[in-house]
């Protein structure tokens, strides 16, 4: 039972080391951190159209595959 009787300080401890490792992961390396690179796109190709040809579900269907 001794567990409980220190829950506060697991609790703080756990908290500190959560705040330590989150510090030390937010600072990014310089060279990390540039501007990503921006792709270009080639707009001399046509435009991908998806066409779905399908049947709506009848409400019977619907309540089968709410089940």
């Amino acid at each position: 039972m001794n567990i409980a009787k220190n829950m506060e300080v697991i609790f703080i401890t756990a908290l500190a080391l959560a705040s330590v490792t989150t510090l030390a992961h937010a600072a990014a390396p310089a060279h990390r951190a540039a501007t990503p690179l921006i792709q270009q796109v080639d707009t001399s190709a046509p435009m991908a159209v998806v066409t779905i040809t399908a049947k709506r579900l009848t409400a019977a269907q619907k309540a089968q595959l709410g089940n």
